[in-house]
């Protein structure tokens, strides 16, 4: 068994595929900027994070049509230099609800959300560094 992706099931599928690719600076696999379906990955890694049209799936299970409520994600990913990638991605127009700042004394975090509400963490390994 492989994990092939996490899929994120979002409602303004345009804005999510904007923020992944623009403001995140994740790779899209085939540029399908209006979906309902497109795969993201990063420069480096096996592991890819893929949005799908709320309204696609819900067409099979149609429990998925309700309002979602609540946060039903956290989307992590690692970078090298947490207060460098930030800059940047701020100045692409995130908004960092908390961080960069230390978890552990392993790990140094900032957090955001995507246009959907999906919670992103952003993780610089410390150990990683020596």
């Amino acid at each position: 068994m492989e994990l092939a992706q996490v899929r994120l099931l979002v409602s303004d599928f345009a804005a999510c595929y904007r923020f992944y690719a623009e403001v995140l600076g994740l790779k899209p696999q085939s540029g399908a900027a209006e979906g309902p379906y497109e795969k993201f990955s990063p420069v480096t890694g096996s592991a890819g994070i893929a949005l799908q049209d709320r309204s696609m799936m819900a067409g099979i299970l149609g429990e998925l049509g309700d309002a979602v409520t609540g946060h039903r994600s956290l989307v992590v990913l690692r970078v090298d230099e947490l207060d460098a990638y930030c800059e940047q991605i701020v100045s692409r127009g995130a908004t960092l609800l908390h961080g960069p700042a230390p978890m552990t004394d392993r790990m140094r975090v900032a957090h955001l959300k995507d246009p959907e509400g999906n919670l992103v963490e952003l993780q610089e390994w410390l150990l990683m560094l020596g």
